[in-house]
C-alpha cells in the first residue's frame, strides 16, 4: 500500500520527488548547520504562495470563464475564435502565471469546440494555446515561478528584466498570430454564452483578491516588503474564504525549497562548485535552454542561478527553455492531460503535433537570442 502511494505520487509530481531525492543526498555530503537557514530566498517564496492563493480566489469567482466567454462572444469564424483562445491564453498568463492559464482555458476550449462539432480542429489550438501561454508569461516577472524567482534575487530594474524578455514576447506574438492566419477558416456560430447570474456581485466579490494582488505587486517591485503581504494574504484569505488555502500548489514550494538546500549544498563543495561555474559561467543561454529541456524551466533556473551573475541572460534562456520537449515547462503537461482525458487515443498525435510546434518556435527564438545577446 506504501509503495503505491509513493509510486502514485512520483508520477503526479515527479519534480517534487526528484527535488526531494537531491536535497536529501546532498545533505548527505553538507552536514545539516545554521547555514541551511540561508538557503532559501523567502521573499520568492512569500510572493509565489500569495499570487498562488490570490489567483485561487480570483478563479473561484469564475472571471477568467467570464472573461473568456466575453470575449468568445464577438469571435465569427473558426479562424476569429482560435485567434480570441490564443491571445487569451498569451496575454492572460502574463497575471495569472501559464499553468493557471492553461488550467482555465484548455478544458473550456475542449468544451468550446466540441459543442460546435469542430472537435477534428481542436488539437493544434491547444498545442499554440500551450505555446502561448508559455511564451506570453515570459513577459511579465509574475507570469512564471521562474521569472518571480529570478527577478527576485536578481536585483535587475524593470527596464533591465524588459530587455531580456519583450523581444522575444513580441516575436512570440507575431508568430503565433502568423501561425493562426494560416489556418482554414470556417463561419462559426457564437458559441452559448453562460447565465447571466454568474456576473452578480461579481465586482464587489472580486475587491479582496484584487486589493491584495495589488499588494504582492507593489512586493515584486520592491516597494514594499514581503512580510507585509504575507501577513495581510493571510489575514484577508482567512476572512473570506479558508478554503482557497487548500488550492494553494504546496508541491510547488516544496519544490522550491528542496532545490534552494541542494543548490546551497553544492556551491559548499569546493570541487563541484568549480566545475558548474566553468560549465555555467559565459554560457547561459545554451545551459539555461538544454538544462530546462531535461529538468523543466523552474528547476533550472533555480540550480543555474547559484552560478552565474549574468541573470539577464539567465532569464531569457529558461524562459525559452520552457518551449521543446514536453517537460521542459511543467505547465505544458497541464494541457496534454486536459487533451489526453478528452481524446484518449490521440495522445501521439498531440506529442507529435507538440514537439514540432515547440521544437520550430524554440529554433527561431534561440537563433534570434544568439544575435541579440
Amino acid at each position: 500500500m506504501l509503495w503505491t502511494k509513493m509510486k502514485d505520487l512520483f508520477q503526479r509530481e515527479t519534480v517534487f520527488c526528484v527535488s526531494f531525492i537531491l536535497a536529501l543526498a546532498s545533505a548527505l555530503a553538507v552536514r545539516p548547520d545554521s547555514l541551511y537557514l540561508t538557503y532559501p530566498d523567502y521573499r520568492t517564496l512569500a510572493l509565489l504562495f500569495c499570487l498562488m492563493i490570490i489567483v485561487a480566489g480570483l478563479q473561484s469567482l469564475g472571471v477568467f470563464r467570464l472573461l473568456g466567454q466575453s470575449l468568445l462572444s464577438r469571435a465569427g469564424s473558426l479562424r476569429g475564435l482560435s485567434l480570441v483562445l490564443v491571445l487569451l491564453c498569451f496575454f492572460s498568463s502574463m497575471v495569472i502565471t501559464n499553468d493557471v492559464t492553461l488550467i482555465t482555458f484548455v478544458p473550456f476550449t475542449l468544451l468550446v469546440f466540441r459543442m460546435i462539432g469542430k472537435g477534428d480542429r481542436v488539437l493544434t489550438l491547444v498545442v499554440l494555446e500551450t505555446l502561448a501561454a508559455n511564451l506570453g508569461s515570459m513577459a511579465t516577472p509574475i507570469g512564471n515561478p521562474q521569472n518571480l524567482y529570478l527577478f527576485s534575487v536578481s536585483g535587475l530594474s524593470a527596464g533591465e528584466f524588459a530587455l531580456a524578455v519583450l523581444p522575444y514576447a513580441g516575436l512570440s506574438l507575431l508568430l503565433l498570430v502568423a501561425a493562426l492566419l494560416i489556418q482554414k477558416n470556417e463561419p462559426l456560430a457564437p458559441p452559448p454564452v453562460e447565465d447571466a447570474s454568474m456576473v452578480e456581485n461579481l465586482p464587489r466579490r472580486m475587491v479582496p483578491f484584487l486589493g491584495l494582488l495589488a499588494l504582492c505587486l507593489l512586493v515584486v517591485f520592491r516597494v514594499l516588503p514581503y512580510q507585509l503581504a504575507l501577513v495581510c494574504v493571510i489575514g484577508v484569505i482567512a476572512l473570506v474564504d479558508r478554503r482557497l488555502f487548500g488550492r494553494v500548489d504546496y508541491y510547488l514550494l516544496f519544490t522550491f525549497l528542496f532545490f534552494f538546500i541542494f543548490i546551497g549544498n553544492l556551491k559548499r563543495v569546493p570541487g563541484l562548485n568549480s566545475l558548474l561555474l566553468s560549465l555555467v559561467q559565459g554560457h547561459e543561454l545554451l545551459a539555461g535552454i538544454l538544462a530546462s529541456q531535461v529538468i523543466s524551466n523552474v528547476p533550472a533556473a533555480i540550480l543555474l542561478s547559484g552560478f552565474t551573475q549574468n541573470f539577464s541572460t539567465l532569464i531569457t534562456a529558461v524562459n525559452l527553455g520552457g518551449l521543446g520537449t514536453l517537460i521542459a515547462s511543467l505547465a505544458s503537461l497541464i494541457a496534454f492531460k486536459s487533451y489526453a482525458a478528452e481524446y484518449p487515443t490521440r495522445k501521439g498525435v498531440f506529442l507529435r503535433s507538440f514537439t514540432v510546434w515547440n521544437f520550430g518556435i524554440l529554433l527561431v527564438l534561440t537563433a534570434v537570442a544568439f544575435i541579440l545577446i
